[in-house]
């Protein structure tokens, strides 16, 4: 029998007991053993409910209680959750956790406190949900060298931009309807400006790595800006607007960005919709790889951490394999990259020429529904070089990035 302890009884917490419940049979199976919550930490009381009489107020409880060898971790957040967790790995408990935030911040001590105590510290739900990607990463992918990950982290924007797409509505409008159905946040920032997304993106890249990346270090830009024109010109051009995270290795070192892109038809990510998530992977021997899957909600983030308490009963007492040093690492410039862009300029056909004076050869779009302005693309231009010449444009309505 291994007793586990579950710190945070909301959304996903009250779904790794139900996961737990529902399948412990086939969980037993393949644990080798019987997994039962003997505790549940929160602040509150949940008269009525099945595991009402496992909650608790006071940490030290599950701390102190030499039969628990898992944790899951399922607070979110930064503070108590990093304190709390540091503990029970001092202690020799393992944790599994599904808080990205917390891993982007101190994953690597973490990871080592849980080296230094036979225990473990995984956190396969902190990425894509459902979707496994870490364990494939360091599992199945071990024979690799991995040189780029291209992923849509967040099934909040992806919701958001296919309903814009499909209907063609409006950021603000979408946003609202999103939020009603609860696929949005009341205060939905860090999903549309980007910042959910940039966390994933920094701890697989710290995984590709092997060393620390630090998200504060990656460029970000949320959807904010992106227009149902953008999508109409999208159209014309055959492609489809995604935010993507992207990390990408080359022998000057690893560049990495969150930002939205236009897609070709024929890209692996163009078909991904709704709230759906999908991990994009390179590796040298293997080539392309792609994870896809429900990348949030209760039961399939919860069924992702309950695969880690799973890994941590087959694994007492020992630390799976991870390789993720405290080692920083400086990321390139995103300003060196080369790239093709999507510009939106008011004006008429007389504007077109200082466009191809700035940038040489382009592609124009002019759409019958928006007489008063066009589209443009631009030939291959460093990000750098883009940023000044636009900068001396007059009339930019916006701009977006090309991925093929």
């Amino acid at each position: 029998m291994v007793y586990a302890a579950i710190l945070g009884y909301g959304t996903v917490g009250s779904g790794v007991a139900q996961v737990l419940e529902e399948n412990k049979k086939v969980i037993a199976k393949k644990a080798g053993g019987e997994i039962s919550v003997k505790y549940i930490l929160d602040l509150r009381d949940f008269p009525g409910d099945p595991n009402q009489d496992k909650v608790v107020h006071d940490f030290q409880i599950i701390l102190e209680d030499p039969e628990i060898s898992v944790i899951c971790e399922t607070m979110g957040g930064r503070e108590p959750a990093y304190s709390f967790s540091k503990s029970a790995l001092l202690a020799g408990k393992s944790v599994c956790t599904s808080n990205k935030e917390l891993v982007a911040a101190h994953g690597p001590e973490l990871l080592r406190l849980a080296r230094e105590n036979n225990c473990n510290y995984l956190f396969e739900a902190s990425v894509g949900g459902g979707i496994p990607i870490i364990r494939p990463m360091n599992y199945s992918l071990t024979a690799e060298e991995i040189d780029g990950i291209t992923g849509i982290l967040n099934g909040t924007t992806n919701y958001i931009l296919t309903k814009m797409k499909r209907e063609g509505a409006d950021f603000e409008t979408v946003l609202k309807e999103a939020q009603e159905k609860g696929y949005a946040e009341k205060n939905p920032e860090a999903d549309v400006e980007g910042h959910d997304a940039c966390r994933k993106i920094a701890i697989l890249s710290s995984l590709m790595l092997g060393k620390t990346v630090h998200y504060e270090d990656i460029y970000t830009e949320g959807i904010t800006g992106i227009t149902r024109e953008d999508f109409l010109y999208a159209r014309e051009l055959e492609r489809t607007i995604k935010l993507l995270a992207v990390s990408k290795l080359n022998e000057d070192g690893c560049s990495a960005m969150v930002a939205p892109f236009m897609l070709s038809n024929t890209n692996p990510l163009h078909g991904i919709h709704d709230v759906y998530n999908a991990v994009f992977v390179h590796s040298n021997m293997l080539g392309d790889s792609m994870y896809y899957g429900r990348g949030a909600g209760k039961l399939p983030t919860a069924s992702a951490v309950v695969s880690d308490v799973v890994d941590c009963a087959r694994h007492q007492g020992k630390t799976v394999m991870c390789i993720w040093d405290e080692e920083e690492t400086s990321l390139v410039d995103y300003r060196t990259t080369v790239r093709r862009f999507f510009v939106r300029v008011k004006g008429s056909v007389l504007e077109e020429a200082k466009a191809q004076e700035l940038f040489g050869d382009i592609s124009v779009i002019r759409l019958k529904e928006r007489p008063e302005e066009y589209g443009f693309v631009t030939p291959p231009v460093r990000e750098q070089d883009f940023e000044e010449k636009i900068s001396r444009a007059e009339g930019v309505l916006g701009r977006i990035r090309l991925e093929d």
